[in-house]
């Protein structure tokens, strides 16, 4: 996402637990059935498949807690920089 007050871009992975269950409700059992990409769309990453490291040239890589509003992170980080001319 880029900040319209900064200029700043700031790049978000979701990663680890919980992995989303994809997959359509029966209405008789109630219960979750899977469809087809099962597996393929978790909604999250592991670690170790992060595009966002240091090799890649990223800097200041924060990670934060489940239940964190990416977007209020960024508003924070982002108040700590001058706003752009």
């Amino acid at each position: 996402m880029k900040s319209t007050r900064t200029g700043r871009s700031y790049f978000i992975e979701p990663m680890g637990n919980p992995h989303i269950k994809w997959g359509s409700i029966d209405p008789a059992t109630k219960k979750l059935m899977n469809k087809k990409g099962t597996g393929k769309y978790t909604g999250s990453i592991e670690p170790d498949e992060s595009l966002i490291t240091e090799e890649n040239g990223f800097s200041n890589i924060r990670l934060l807690e489940p239940g964190t509003s990416p977007l209020a992170a960024v508003s924070f980080v982002d108040s700590q920089y001058p706003e752009k001319e």
